[in-house]
């Protein structure tokens, strides 16, 4: 029995920081109601940045200091420079498909630069938390794992709080929820679009700095994460955080627990099995609404 519990610790650990990189990407559906096809690559650049901070001998969890202010910036000047030209181009389209275009073309483009800029060797940050474990009640517990399940619940609870007890908030949630009645009530819905994108790149840059102490970076690394990100935001609900948060949870624990009984693809195969199954019986995701916003 101790194995499994060890297997479901580790997968409620895991899977917590799955449902983060996840964030970012069911915020700005729920706000936009766009696909941001550049999350993986985006993410990749955010862990660029807190190994670049690592490798000057800082903390690497201090990056966070850096890459919130600098990615949310990069976030809000990408959103009002070239996403909000082409969603001016569809006015009437809720969901503009060549925003998807554009933000795919964006993938392409920082996966590549980041191959000339950096090569395609993979990079470690060497740091005290790697391979680091302590114990409870016979448990192991990999320290940099348990960090990030800290830093997943403190931003799940600070963005909820955000977006329901602040004026920028519920401003961000009236926009999500009927722009054009938002902007009759003088809210100006492409400055809270720039907003949103730039929150959901902030939290690219907090998942970005609690993945470098544990995991490798490569151009290439976003792509590990960010196809179960897609997985997680559909599975929970488009636009729903806390959907993402536990979508992410389910995640883990499938791969975790379900590693003791069978190799890795079948491992995977399970997921997507899981993953269609929920999706024919609640076509919404398990928080996701029926209805439009």
């Amino acid at each position: 029995m101790e194995i499994y519990a060890q297997a479901i610790v580790n997968g409620i650990l895991i899977g917590s920081i799955y449902g983060f990189t996840a964030f970012g990407l069911t915020l700005i559906f729920g706000i936009m109601r766009v696909v941001n096809f550049a999350h993986a690559s985006l993410l990749m650049m955010s862990m660029f940045l807190a190994y670049a901070v690592a490798r000057t001998g800082v903390n690497p969890y201090l990056a966070i200091l850096v890459e919130i202010p600098v990615l949310f910036i990069v976030g809000y000047i990408l959103q009002r420079s070239l996403i909000e030209h082409v969603i001016k181009k569809e006015p009437g389209v809720r969901e503009p498909m060549s925003v998807l275009l554009l933000t795919a073309g964006l993938l392409v483009l920082i996966e590549n630069l980041a191959l000339v800029l950096f090569g395609p060797d993979y990079k470690m940050a060497r740091t005290a938390y790697f391979g680091a474990t302590f114990k409870l009640s016979g448990i192991i517990i990999k320290t940099a794992w348990f960090y990030g399940l800290i830093a997943t619940l403190g931003c799940y609870f600070l963005v909820n709080a955000f977006l329901r007890w602040t004026r920028l908030g519920q401003a961000i949630r009236a926009t999500g929820q009927d722009r054009d009645a938002a902007q009759l009530m003088g809210i100006d819905h492409y400055h809270i679009f720039g907003v949103a994108f730039g929150i959901g790149m902030a939290l690219l840059g907090v998942c970005g700095a609690i993945l470098v102490p544990f995991y490798y970076v490569h151009p290439a690394v976003g792509w590990v994460f960010g196809i179960n990100s897609f997985i997680i935001v559909i599975l929970g609900g488009l636009g729903s955080i806390p959907g993402a948060f536990w979508g992410g949870i389910i995640i883990g624990l499938i791969e975790s627990v379900g590693a003791q009984f069978m190799n890795a693809t079948w491992t995977i195969v399970v997921v997507y099995g899981v993953f269609l199954s929920i999706l024919f019986v609640r076509p919404a995701g398990l928080f996701g609404l029926r209805q439009e916003w």
